[in-house]
């Protein structure tokens, strides 16, 4: 068996440059110094090259390992790529990616003999990108050879397991003759079934059990009736499979014509491909016959399935089938097994050298009858049987009571019939007890103490009680009238409570919009008790006063916010050179204070990250970078 699902996908040229520049990068090392000396300079690049030469080589020989050698494979296998993915074309594609792989060794294989010559870090730098980018360009003309191998490799992954060798049934014929819903009915699989043609546009393979053994069943696409060179792609498929598996072929005869194809289409498809036939088991088979019975058949139909031939002294076998009411499915199945069953068994006695040699040496005696003559039994051994039946079978006469187990049981209907009564010969001190019921104990008590004989009885009168309680007139009691009357009020009360909720739910101010308390101005008597506070006593209130009627006036005419807020001529004239001096004092502190933190203002409180650790973060070794 062939695993071409196992083929790991091809990636593009373009990708491949990448993958294999990237782990060159990050597996080698990557810092070097122009004061090193040019020995280690030079294993430096050195090392690059050839790191990149082996992962090319890698990734090139894993392509090559992995894809099928179209001559190593089964002659079926070899065809069936020849046809779905053309031989040459594969092979060339396999080439082309050998030719390359041998390319980038030969290219690695002469920069690094002249990186050894190389006297200078900068000479042995562009050594070193001159070898890369070779390689890489050799790889990228491999663009279109790998992207088709990764198309094969797509569709040899889909292609269903076929084994060449096991015990297969192939079923050929025209499109829409009823192949697929044979192997549905037979086997396991889910073959799509359409009533147009070409609905099977390739093998699908199928299995069943017969004699205890596992059978493969291989749907093939129809065939149409023309040369060989005008056949497509999915009819050269059948013929693939026709010609390289040894298998029963069971040939399908549309007796109907609801295929398409009259019956002498059909027989003449048969003639063409007759030779693919030969030393392989034939049955045909006669399909659809309920809805054409073999009876409703002309007599040149009949002639026409009846020259159906593989040699003119060898006849053929031709079996009805309904796959529509499942007639004659089974029996068509089976015979086409033993078929190849028989074939198989008579080709390895043909091919076997040990069945000669044994077959000399094996003799079977003949028997011959002889006169038919009763066995000699002696007269006192005859005796003796006839004094032992007597004995068995008693007189009709004699008591029960007086015979054996063994003669009462011959006298009553013997083994099976009669059955031994084991409680006659029971000791009791009363004879009646033996054949009473023995009691069912359980966990040491007996369960009839249990029991009540009338619980039925008293179940039925327990129920009429109930019944007749509730149907009765309960309801006009005194007590179910108080019960009611309570119910009445409380619910009342119920109502009126969700009624005072609902109305204090309307009333509550949280249910409208609240006035929002905004910040109260100081009045002109607070600011001239301020002003006293900080030692400024010549204030002149009335001037306040009147500034504070003026700034309502202007804000019920609606002025600016920004001039409403603008400082006062008189607040900043009442202070003393002094007071002005010390309250700049204080105004640049502050401002200093801010520009020292760098902060946008009072508010800004952030603190930025003082060590990054993404960029401090571990020990920087020798021969690497910050990356």
């Amino acid at each position: 068996m062939y695993s071409f699902k196992e083929i790991q996908t091809v990636i593009p040229a373009k990708d491949m440059v990448d993958v294999v520049l990237s782990r060159t990068q990050r597996r080698t090392p990557t810092e070097v110094h122009p004061q090193f000396k040019i020995t280690r300079i030079r294993s430096f690049y050195m090392r690059k090259v050839k790191f990149c030469q082996t992962t090319f080589n890698e990734k090139l020989q894993k392509i090559l390992d992995e894809f099928p050698k179209i001559d190593d494979l089964h002659p079926f296998y070899a065809d069936l790529c020849n046809v779905l993915y053309d031989r040459d074309h594969y092979k060339l594609a396999l080439g082309q990616v050998k030719s390359v792989q041998s390319t980038v060794d030969s290219i690695a294989k002469d920069y690094v003999k002249l990186l050894k010559f190389g006297d200078s870090p900068y000479k042995c730098k562009m050594l070193k990108r001159a070898a890369l980018g070779r390689m890489c360009t050799a790889v990228k003309k491999l663009s279109a050879s790998l992207q088709y191998l990764e198309e094969v490799r797509q569709h040899l992954s889909r292609l269903p397991q076929i084994n060449p060798q096991t015990r297969t049934l192939i079923m050929t014929g025209y499109p829409n003759v009823g192949k697929s819903s044979f192997m549905n009915i037979v086997t396991d699989a889910n073959v799509d079934v359409q009533p147009y043609a070409f609905t099977t546009k390739s093998i699908f393979v199928g299995h069943m059990d017969f004699k205890y053994t596992r059978w493969q069943v291989l749907d093939t696409p129809g065939i149409l009736d023309h040369p060989l060179e005008e056949r497509n792609t999915i009819e050269m498929t059948a013929i693939t499979a026709l010609a390289h598996i040894p298998a029963t072929v069971l040939y399908f005869v549309d007796v109907s014509e609801q295929c398409g194809f009259t019956i002498e289409q059909q027989v003449s498809l048969f003639h063409s491909i007759k030779p693919l036939f030969k030393s392989k088991p034939l049955l045909v088979v006669l399909n659809k016959t309920d809805v054409k019975p073999l009876d409703e058949l002309t007599e040149e139909q009949k002639k026409l399935i009846a020259s159906i031939k593989l040699d003119e002294d060898k006849a053929l076998e031709f079996l009805p089938a309904s796959c529509l009411k499942r007639e004659g499915v089974d029996a068509v199945k089976n015979r086409a097994c033993e078929m190849l069953l028989e074939q198989r068994i008579e080709r390895k006695v043909a091919q076997s050298s040990k069945v000669d040699a044994i077959k000399n040496r094996v003799y079977v005696t003949p028997t011959q009858a002889r006169a038919d003559r009763p066995p000699c039994i002696p007269q006192g051994v005859r005796g003796r049987q006839q004094q032992d039946e007597q004995e068995t079978l008693p007189d009709a006469d004699v008591d029960e009571s007086q015979m054996t187990e063994k003669q009462l049981m011959e006298r009553h209907g013997g083994a099976g019939v009669y059955s031994v009564d084991t409680r006659k010969n029971w000791d009791l001190k009363n004879e009646d007890w033996k054949y009473d019921n023995v009691p069912e104990i359980m966990d040491g008590h007996n369960i009839a103490d249990f029991v009540d004989p009338d619980i039925d009885a008293k179940l039925e009168a327990l129920e009429r009680e109930e019944e007749a309680l509730m149907w009765g007139d309960a309801d006009d009691t005194e007590e179910h009238q108080r019960w009611m009357n309570a119910k009445d009020t409380l619910s009342q009360i119920h109502k009126k409570v969700e009624q005072q909720k609902f109305e204090n739910r309307l009333n509550k101010n949280r249910n409208h919009y609240g006035t929002i308390r905004r910040q109260q101005k100081q009045t002109p008597e607070e600011v001239a008790e301020h002003l006293r506070v900080i030692g400024n006593d010549d204030v002149d209130t009335e001037a306040l006063r009147s500034r504070a009627v003026l700034k309502r006036r202007r804000s019920v005419a609606g002025l600016d916010e920004e001039e409403q807020q603008q400082p006062t001529a008189v607040i900043s004239s009442s202070l003393n050179v002094e007071e002005a001096a010390t309250a700049e004092v204080i105004k640049r502190q502050k401002q200093r204070r801010l520009a020292r933190d760098a902060r946008k203002g009072e508010g800004d409180h952030h603190i930025p990250e003082k060590k990054p650790k993404h960029l401090f973060s571990g020990k920087m070794g020798f021969k690497r970078d910050r990356r």
